[in-house]
């Protein structure tokens, strides 16, 4: 058994939906360290790499406190039998159809799993008194820094107008807030928010930039650098994350407004020409490439946004706490993983 940090591992379990995915597998894998029993619910979709996503699920497995679920949060029948047998009390909504670019080719996936799905989550929230006897003290959802579009004012602040979303998934995102706040004032559900800002690290999503970028490397190819190299992110190590969640799940809002909502970032930008410099030194390091990328330079996509930079004073406020990690740490240790999970590395990875 691990050292139990949370009160939710003596009260019963934790739903995380999403549990094969980047941000649930470590999540899943902190909280069982921390002694919780957790049941993660996944529909193990391919818009990317399943095989990656079924290593993750294999590592959560190997512990008896984790119970997969294997199903669809759009069917709500399979939602409200999660909530039926296994009587949830803290859920942690982490499965979307995530991607900005992936929106303009199939944005009906992201109506059913982002919108329709959050939707049958709130509604299990709701009813979880009549299908298990169990009231939901706390939801939190994954948010995304995309909600604030382009607006040039820096840091972005939750304050701040989120009304002009420029792709549909940062439409759905802003539209689970909506319905999150919603359904915390008419059902009494506490609800948090959360805004993550460009999350990295190992086991992470192959269609992640620095994910794509070392594949590419590996094989030799050029990368395609977008405005022409002139963009900044706010790249967050996913443990710092994780900490972040976990800091939260215990404390759900209080008082006359039961739902909020937090960014969770480096609160640093970084260019987006060095962090590719420092992840090719951590690659070269591990041995995974010999060389720098070739780079070609190509004007901005459609629905990029030219920088996020996240303003964390809330989460600091009320829960002492913000990520941490550096670029170079956080992208050393991506390193060390990819080496040692393909192998490296003359597929780049599409084998492993």
């Amino acid at each position: 058994m691990g050292v139990e940090t949370n009160k939710a591992a003596a009260q019963g379990r934790i739903l995380v939906t999403g549990a094969a995915g980047f941000i649930g597998f470590h999540l899943c894998a902190q909280l069982l360290k921390q002694g919780v029993w957790v049941v993660g619910f996944d529909n193990l979709n391919d818009y990317y790499d399943v095989e990656l996503k079924r290593a993750r699920l294999a590592i959560l497995q190997e512990d008896e406190r984790f119970v997969f679920v294997k199903g669809d949060l759009a069917e709500k029948q399979a939602v409200e039998a999660v909530f039926r047998k296994y009587r949830p009390q803290i859920v942690v909504n982490l499965a979307a159809q995530a991607g900005v670019r992936y929106s303009i080719t199939n944005p009906e996936a992201y109506i059913f799993s982002n919108v329709v799905g959050f939707f049958n989550i709130l509604e299990a929230c709701r009813h979880a008194c009549d299908l298990s006897g169990q009231r939901v003290e706390h939801l939190l959802y994954a948010s995304s820094s995309s909600v604030y579009g382009n607006q040039q004012k820096t840091p972005f602040s939750v304050a701040d107008d989120v009304s002009k979303p420029i792709s549909l998934y940062a439409a759905t995102k802003k539209t689970d807030e909506l319905m999150a706040y919603t359904y915390s004032h008419l059902y009494g559900i506490p609800t948090t928010g959360l805004r993550f800002f460009t999350v990295y690290g190992p086991y992470g999503r192959p269609d992640m930039a620095y994910f794509s970028f070392t594949q590419k490397m590996v094989r030799g190819e050029t990368i395609k650098v977008f405005n022409n190299g002139d963009m900044k992110r706010d790249f967050t190590y996913v443990g710092d994350i994780v900490r972040g969640v976990t800091a939260m799940l215990d404390h759900p809002p209080q008082g006359e407004d039961p739902a909020r909502v937090y960014n969770i970032g480096n609160n640093r930008p970084e260019d987006l020409l060095d962090f590719i410099e420092t992840l090719e030194q951590c690659l070269m390091a591990e041995g995974v490439i010999d060389r720098p990328a070739h780079k070609e330079f190509l004007p901005m996509q459609p629905g990029d946004v030219y920088q996020t930079f996240a303003d964390v004073s809330d989460l600091e406020r009320d829960f002492g706490f913000k990520p941490t990690t550096s670029i170079r740490d956080g992208l050393g240790r991506f390193a060390k993983w990819y080496k040692n999970y393909y192998g490296c590395c003359g597929d780049g990875g599409m084998n492993g």
